[in-house]
């Protein structure tokens, strides 16, 4: 029950991501950045913990679970460093999570090979006539 629940509420954060794509003009990576700022803002609420743990992986994993660890490492932080624990903590809880990205990121690319697009290949016409490209 606890992996259904689990796919159940990863699949709804998902869903609903997908919809805000489909329905906004907002880019990839403002939408985001918009995760993480919201996991950060609902984690020092104190309403995405209890989530969370009921949740399970369904909510910690995607990129609001991301911006609740944040949180959690800055709070941790401040209270063992005081103000430099604001810069401090959230590089500290996030590391082997970033890494991992890294990491699994670079082993992709190497096994792959991922080839590079010319830029003329890419870019809109108006685009390739403001650099003289067309």
């Amino acid at each position: 029950m606890e992996f259904i629940k689990a796919f159940l509420v990863g699949g709804i954060i998902c869903a609903l991501v997908q919809a805000l794509m489909d329905k906004t003009k907002l880019m990839p990576g403002r939408i985001m950045v918009l995760l993480v700022v919201s996991g950060t803002i609902l984690g020092a609420l104190g309403i995405y913990q209890p989530f969370a743990d009921w949740a399970g992986a369904g909510t910690t994993v995607p990129l609001l679970g991301f911006g609740n660890t944040l949180w959690k490492g800055i709070k941790e932080g401040i209270s063992s460093d005081g103000f430099l624990g604001v810069f401090k903590g959230g590089f500290t809880s996030s590391a082997v999570g970033v890494s991992g990205a890294l990491i699994f990121g670079y082993l992709g690319s190497v096994i792959f090979k991922p080839k590079m697009k010319k830029i003329s290949q890419i870019l809109p016409i108006k685009d390739k006539i403001f650099l003289g490209l067309y």
